[in-house]
């Protein structure tokens, strides 16, 4: 059991015999009632969020998710199919269990597929990937890091924003938790 005060962002619950992922956590103090906590909850199954209020002093049946690591083999349509890099066996997962992962997964990537109960239910990318720019406008001489930003269209199809020294076919570091620009790596 979880106090709901120690719930945060990325935790994994069991509310109304569904698994829910919390997306975002919010703490209400009113002037003389108790405190409230305010979640944003995504349905690990059916993929739909949900907001609910709920006391601070209720408890949650947290559920505890297996990490396997896997290698992304290819994508056939919104079917995405990976590999257990220690069994070989293949699993598909469709791209709304996937969530925000599917823009940055490549062919060949390994990352840690979430199970539950023997079932595969999403994934977890690393802090950040090294993906290919494949399209951004022109960049000029004089153009710096701190002279402003341009959109560039990456690899897996994300378009993110990125410094202006950025050129087509540059690899960049991205953070799959913000989609927002790191570093160039080459």
């Amino acid at each position: 059991m979880i106090d709901a005060g120690e719930l945060k962002k990325g935790i994994t619950i069991e509310l109304d015999k569904q698994l829910y992922q919390v997306t975002d956590y919010q703490h209400i103090k009113m002037g003389r009632g108790s405190a409230q906590i305010k979640l944003r909850l995504r349905d690990i199954h059916g993929s739909h969020t949900i907001e609910r209020v709920f006391q601070a002093s209720e408890k949650f049946n947290r559920v505890f998710l297996e990490h396997r690591p896997m290698q992304h083999l290819y994508n056939d349509g919104d079917l995405y199919y990976f590999m257990d890099t220690e069994t070989f066996d293949q699993i598909q997962l469709s791209a709304d269990r996937l969530d925000k992962a599917v823009n940055y997964l490549k062919e060949g990537q390994s990352l840690e597929i979430l199970t539950y109960k023997g079932n595969a239910i999403g994934a977890e990318l690393p802090a950040s990937v090294e993906l290919k720019v494949s399209e951004t406008g022109p960049s000029f001489k004089g153009d710096t890091a701190t002279g402003g930003n341009k959109p560039a269209k990456l690899e897996t199809g994300i378009t993110i924003r990125v410094p202006l020294f950025i050129n087509n076919g540059d690899v960049i570091k991205v953070d799959t938790r913000t989609g927002e620009y790191l570093e160039r790596v080459s």
